[in-house]
């Protein structure tokens, strides 16, 4: 058995060393209200977005004067209502500033407040919009003057509009807006919403003048301050978006470190050729432009340092439109939450490329992709998360399985060869080299190989990493209940061994602090057991060093991994009662039934020691 207990230690200080690290560079910490940020107390929280370049000038215009200077009650606005959304669009800007996510609230009461995605600066703001502890953010959109215009021509993000068709925005019920410049030229903005996340936009500018008119419509999403974020390594939180098929992905620490470009101040400009969208994202929500599919336009990501604000842009080609002409651009904006059903259908109709790659898939897509998608089409056939999870460990289970049972098979016919092993340890003394030799003949001639039963272990690595990356990121598991008191797999399970799960009248210590670590939940106490069980399946092994490894292993792992997800942390419990099944039931085909009990009876302290190893091992040798 030296060699089955040297695979098993081998195959548990790999796991142990794996969550080690990941423990430590991912460690889950307290949960933050990420939908409610500090507000904003920087210098110029109070400007506006800063509008592109001007070709004709080669200036960048501040546009926070002329914010401050148009009182938002003198601009009204329209309202949103939508199964999805809640909100208004200010008729300073014509931009969508005030956005609610009705479908979501910020914990897990039900009478807490919707989530708020995007929130107006206190220059557009009115009464009645709460945005107490909420930075300004939000989508705006202008025209750049062409060469030979004048800049007062064109409507910019502190432009006051009109209301020329419709009352709320609906599904259904488009709301256009219109500012007459006063020279011949008339700029209209449509808004259109469908039942979930996206807004179609429509810019259009009719020249009645007596000469050509040149201009270039642009989007802007501008968040006012560095956002509060997770900061995990595992997930992306800051600018995303595609250009031309290749994802492009930066954080807002990259953002404020870019090199400065003429007149664009820090930035990065990217040509996009055909298709493309950027944006920005958070764990679970995302604010998107997209342009119309095969239309070229310019991506850019900036951040302007006079005021602290982060932007993305999607600049359109100058048009020129002749009198009597009228010019139209039409593209999307995404704000919402990153429901894969749903942007998955965007990717379909309009046709956002790879949208939805917007979700942060992490290194192994090629294994959480699909791991999602399962687990999506369980939770849609079973109706609960916590069922589904437990149906995919089984799943995986049953691919892994052929992996699997050849390891045990080879664990027991190692057991078989364990006389022929003894023999050869008494006939080679202490020469290791030979005896190294003659046992990986032995090896050889009976087709037994030796490293099997790490295989499964190291196959499980990145299938663990890929459902906690699933677990983590993805918005289906967030609020997920399961049974009982698990009322969201997304989050570390809320009961404690301090309190007695809850029987005792008073609660458990505070995420994040000392005695936390020790108020062990019910799900981390089962996965402690499960890793225990999982062991005595081997006698327990002769050497002291390995014995304490033993000993220690499953106990390190349970207040490890008592912090963790919920879900994942069941996924591991199904995983380890699977394995426990598995192994005892093929190794006992095979005439070698694991000696369950013997092997909890001789790991337990303060034994006689008339009743040692050896003969503990000898009685399982003989079943």
């Amino acid at each position: 058995m030296q060699d089955n207990n040297r695979n098993l230690i081998l195959a548990t200080v790999l796991s142990f060393l794996v969550i080690l690290v990941w423990y430590t560079v991912f460690a889950p910490e307290p949960p933050v209200n990420q939908q409610a940020p500090q507000a904003v107390t920087e210098q110029g929280a109070d400007q506006g977005a800063v509008a592109p370049a001007q070709p004709a000038t080669g200036t960048t215009a501040d546009l926070g004067s002329q914010e401050q200077a148009t009182p938002a009650s003198k601009a009204g606005r329209v309202q949103i209502s939508s199964p999805a959304l809640q909100g208004s669009i200010s008729l300073a800007g014509g931009r969508v500033d005030d956005l609610l996510l009705s479908r979501y609230q910020e914990t897990q009461d039900p009478s807490s407040p919707d989530v708020r995605l995007l929130a107006p600066s206190s220059a557009t703001a009115e009464p009645g919009i709460d945005t107490t502890g909420y930075k300004p953010y939000y989508a705006v959109y202008g025209w750049t003057p062409g060469a030979g215009t004048d800049p007062a021509a064109v409507p910019t993000p502190a432009t006051i509009w009109s209301v020329e068709s419709g009352d709320t925005l609906s599904p259904g019920n488009p709301v256009t807006l219109v500012w007459d410049n006063g020279a011949g030229q008339v700029f209209r903005r449509t808004f259109e919403l469908d039942d979930n996340y996206l807004f179609t936009v429509s810019q259009s500018v009719q020249n009645n003048g007596d000469a050509a008119f040149s201009a270039a419509p642009y989007g802007i999403i501008a968040r006012h301050g560095r956002p509060d974020t997770q900061n995990y390594f595992v997930l992306h939180e800051g600018t995303v978006g595609m250009h031309d098929g290749e994802l492009i992905e930066m954080d807002y620490g990259d953002m404020a470190d870019l090199d400065p470009v003429a007149r664009e101040g820090r930035a990065d400009v990217v040509e996009v050729a055909e298709n493309g969208w950027i944006g920005f994202t958070d764990k679970y929500w995302m604010t998107t432009l997209a342009p119309a599919p095969g239309q070229a336009f310019t991506a850019v990501t900036k951040y302007a340092e006079n005021a602290d604000i982060y932007q993305t842009e999607a600049r359109y080609p100058m048009q020129t439109v002749q009198p009597g002409a009228e010019f139209t651009s039409q593209g999307y904006l995404f704000a919402g939450a990153k429901v894969w059903e749903v942007i998955k259908g965007y990717e379909e109709t309009p046709g956002i490329q790879r949208f939805v790659d917007s979700i942060d898939w992490g290194w192994f897509y090629f294994l959480t992709k699909p791991i999602f998608r399962l687990l999506h089409w369980l939770h849609g056939m079973i109706g609960n998360m916590g069922w589904a999870i437990i149906g995919l460990t089984f799943i995986l289970k049953l691919l892994v399985f052929p992996l699997a049972r050849k390891s045990y098979i080879s664990m027991a016919k190692m057991k078989e060869l364990q006389p022929e092993m003894e023999a050869i340890k008494e006939r080679t003394g202490d020469d290791r080299m030979k005896y190294q030799k003659e046992v990986m003949e032995l090896y050889k001639t009976q087709k037994v190989n030796p490293a099997a039963g790490c295989l499964p272990v190291l196959l499980q690595i990145p299938i663990f990493f890929s459902l906690y990356k699933v677990i983590f990121v993805t918005i289906e598991l967030r609020h997920a209940p399961w049974i009982g008191w698990i009322r969201d797999l997304s989050a570390p399970d809320p009961s404690s061994l301090l309190n007695i799960f809850g029987l005792l009248p008073f609660a458990p210590p505070a995420q994040g602090t000392l005695l936390h670590s020790l108020s062990l939940p019910a799900l981390a106490i089962a996965l402690g057991i499960s890793m225990w069980m999982q062991q005595r399946l081997n006698p327990t092994p002769t050497d002291p060093a390995q014995k304490m490894i033993f000993a220690w292993m499953p106990w390190i792992f349970m207040f490890m991994l008592g912090g963790f997800a919920s879900g994942l942390v069941l996924y591991w419990i199904t995983n380890n009662v699977i394995t426990i099944i598995q192994q005892y039931t093929i190794m006992s085909m095979h005439g070698h039934r694991p000696d369950l009990f013997g092997n909890i009876k001789a790991s337990l302290p303060n034994r006689p020691r008339g009743n040692g190893t050896g003969k503990g091992e000898a009685k399982g040798k003989g079943k």
